[in-house]
């Protein structure tokens, strides 16, 4: 399963896209994947997932649900449109997130591949100012300040993290109905956030895209983590100015053979005694669902996968693998989910080819998630089911406030929001004492996945 987003311009561009992507499923369907239907040169649409298709229209993408109604009424279709801008990804915010210790992380000389720079990840062109109306308020940092340092990396990565916040609440909303609450927060000692949740909604029970930009000095804990993760900081009197940015969210939807997601992509800068800086990016997009759908995670992963081989060819293998390491509740012997990709501390080869791969990931958010979403959005569901779902987002509690870096960071920072930081739980869930689903059914099929992770592509 194969997922395109087209970002064309212009007709040269969009028949020069067909032709290759012709050539992309052709190759699949001799690869073994003879059930996906090949288009035409001159076709407007493109057959992706069962019941959903791309249609291009000028110089945008739409995705178009057929409504299939899975074990629903028949006869019943819904359609829902979703348009994907050139710079279509998403995730939100707690910025500060995700410090993780990789004693297998590459070899410097490994990561030292050329980028090449696809046309769809260069920044949008335009005015600061009117690439900001776009957003769902306000950037953090003031846009005169912006617009004086927008070659800047701290600038660019604000603005990819406001631009994706925005697409991604957009498409929510065009699939559910409902409306985000759009909540700017400052912090005292520096920068703030926006929060844009959506809670009891016809799809979304509860659904979270944050953005936050915070600076100052690093707590002495905050600095310790950083050394033991092999960071070697060096302040003016004790003290290491910092900048923090990233665009963090979680979806939690109503009907449980909709997954959860979770992704979340940031930068951070740290300023030594010498004026020198250190900087890296972290992130990764992870798919929980509560019900094992084998084709809904080949085509997660692999949308993953081709943002990844765009960049290195062991990213997603090892990012993989990195994911799953992670995202592991210990005291239960199981993963929260299926995974997807995590990676932290990526500061090679150039900060330039480092953003651009940030930039791909951010850009696989709507693609590899809505066609899932718009899959099952009529699938009806047992009592029993629910139940299920009840239980396993216990799970993914439990994961949250025990191990999850990102939280825990949140917590120790001075000013840090709790109302953003704890966005990511949602707004039921259940523990039942000692409960073990029956042998055969799916729900034990779906923890022996959990407990034995598998390789989806």
């Amino acid at each position: 399963m194969a997922t395109i987003v087209f970002c064309s311009v212009n007709k040269t561009a969009r028949t020069t896209a067909r032709r290759c992507l012709t050539s992309h499923l052709k190759g699949l369907a001799s690869a073994g994947e003879s059930h996906l239907p090949l288009p035409s040169t001159h076709s407007s649409s493109l057959t992706l997932l069962p019941g959903t298709r791309w249609l291009s229209r000028g110089s945008s993408v739409r995705f178009m649900s057929h409504g299939t109604a899975g074990r629903a009424a028949a006869g019943r279709t819904r359609r829902g449109a979703l348009a994907l801008g050139g710079a279509a990804a998403v995730t939100a915010a707690a910025a500060v997130a995700g410090f993780l210790a990789n004693a297998n992380h590459f070899q410097r000389a490994e990561m030292a591949t050329k980028v090449l720079r696809d046309p769809e990840e260069r920044e949008p062109e335009g005015d600061i100012l009117e690439r900001c109306r776009g957003f769902m308020s306000p950037p953090v940092t003031d846009i005169a300040v912006l617009q004086q340092t927008k070659g800047e990396m701290r600038t660019r990565m604000e603005m990819l993290i406001m631009e994706t916040q925005a697409e991604f609440c957009k498409a929510l909303q065009e699939v559910d109905g409902g409306t985000f609450k759009v909540d700017q927060w400052q912090r005292k000692e520096g920068g703030g956030g926006i929060s844009c949740v959506m809670q009891d909604g016809k799809v979304f029970e509860k659904a979270g895209v944050n953005v936050s930009v915070v600076s100052g000095y690093l707590t002495e804990e905050a600095a310790k983590q950083m050394r033991s993760r092999g960071k070697v900081l060096k302040g003016k009197d004790g003290k290491l100015p910092f900048c923090a940015m990233g665009v963090s969210s979680v979806i939690h939807p109503k009907n449980p053979h909709i997954p959860t997601v979770h992704f979340n992509y940031r930068y951070f800068e740290i300023e030594e005694e010498d004026g020198s800086k250190q900087w890296w990016f972290g992130g990764g997009t992870d798919l929980t669902p509560v019900y094992i759908n084998k084709e809904d995670a080949f085509h997660f992963h692999n949308t993953l996968k081709g943002a990844c081989d765009k960049h290195h060819s062991k990213y997603y293998p090892e990012f993989k693998k990195w994911c799953d390491r992670y995202f592991y509740i210990r005291h239960r012997g199981e993963t929260r989910g299926i995974g997807g990709i995590f990676f932290d501390d990526l500061d090679s080869p150039t900060q330039e080819e480092a953003f651009s791969f940030v930039k791909s990931c951010a850009r696989t958010v709507v693609p590899c998630y809505l066609p899932i979403v718009y899959k099952h959005l009529n699938d009806s569901f047992t009592d029993e089911e629910k139940a299920w779902q009840q239980v396993r987002r216990g799970r993914y509690v439990e994961f949250n406030l025990v191990y999850d870096r990102g939280v825990k960071f949140g917590l120790a920072t001075p000013g840090s929001r709790i109302e953003s930081i704890l966005m990511s739980l949602p707004l039921t869930a259940r523990w039942e004492y000692m409960h073990e689903p029956a042998k055969g059914t799916r729900e034990a099929k779906m923890l022996d996945v959990l407990r034995n992770p598998k390789e989806w592509v």
